[in-house]
């Protein structure tokens, strides 16, 4: 496991000629009794029925929804193929923030995700059904929740990332309607330490879920990613952080999630 810098300054990608297959599924969430929409991209080996395949969770950011990712990142067609994965693109609403909202009972996607989901994709597809063969990465809000959710779902998931995460609450307080899912900075103040992961990860010191996150240089989200690893390198965490050149946009999300994948097909093959 690398530590600290690592620059994304070339990254070079082969992909096949053929692509995978998307579906677009809409399951139930008894937590939240209602449908909910997700995208899953399959290899085109798929079709081979014997076969079984390791799955990435991949969640989108504040305002966005399920199809985001497959709509700006057309490729993962490419990746699923090259690292016989299936992509799960789940909807995290606008602005929930992937919790279980302690204030509004009607926002409860840190169930949906890590157990709701992950129970409909492992009984309705040809998965790996178990934590190694599991990971979840995400961008913006969705790289806090993937983090968050690993942290605490350990035995689901095996491997996060985190693609410019808001990792640090704090540098958000009035935006991102993250007031409406965890409450007032003052009267609700516990909230607001106890679920941002840059102060979770104190808690999970002994954690074995491998994680990879990175951040563009000139991204909103910098300060607090690069606190998150310095925080993890003195509670001696393995992780392995990178940044590059880039801002908080799709640009560096479309070569941000080939390094992402590439390090989770690693974990897949190479296990512990």
């Amino acid at each position: 496991m690398k530590y600290g810098y690592l620059f994304l300054l070339v990254f070079v990608f082969s992909v096949r000629s053929f692509a995978g297959k998307v579906d677009t599924v809409s399951i139930y969430s008894n937590s939240m009794h209602k449908y909910i929409n997700v995208v899953v991209i399959k290899p085109d080996s798929y079709k081979k029925k014997n076969k079984t395949f390791p799955v990435v969770y991949l969640l989108h950011g504040y305002s966005g929804n399920y199809s985001n990712w497959i709509t700006k990142v057309p490729e993962l067609n490419n990746y699923a193929d090259a690292y016989q994965t299936l992509i799960v693109c789940p909807d995290g609403g606008f602005s929930s923030w992937y919790f279980d909202s302690p204030i509004d009972t009607a926002f409860r996607y840190e169930t949906h995700i890590a157990m709701e989901l992950v129970n409909y994709i492992d009984k309705n597809y040809r998965t790996i059904a178990d934590k190694d063969h599991r990971a979840i990465t995400g961008l913006s809000m969705g790289g806090h929740g993937a983090l968050f959710l690993a942290l605490r779902h350990d035995d689901v998931f095996g491997a996060a990332g985190s693609m410019s995460g808001g990792v640090d609450l704090n540098e958000s307080k009035n935006r991102f309607q993250i007031m409406k899912r965890i409450g007032d900075t003052i009267l609700q103040a516990n909230n607001w330490h106890d679920m941002t992961v840059i102060n979770l990860i104190e808690k999970h010191t002994g954690t074995a879920v491998k994680i990879f996150f990175d951040c563009g240089e000139k991204d909103i989200f910098i300060d607090g990613n690069r606190r998150l690893h310095q925080k993890m390198l003195q509670l001696k965490i393995p992780h392995t952080y990178a940044e590059g050149p880039g801002e908080h946009n799709w640009v560096y999300w479309k070569k941000s999630i080939g390094m992402q994948l590439y390090f989770f097909g690693k974990f897949f093959t190479e296990g512990k």
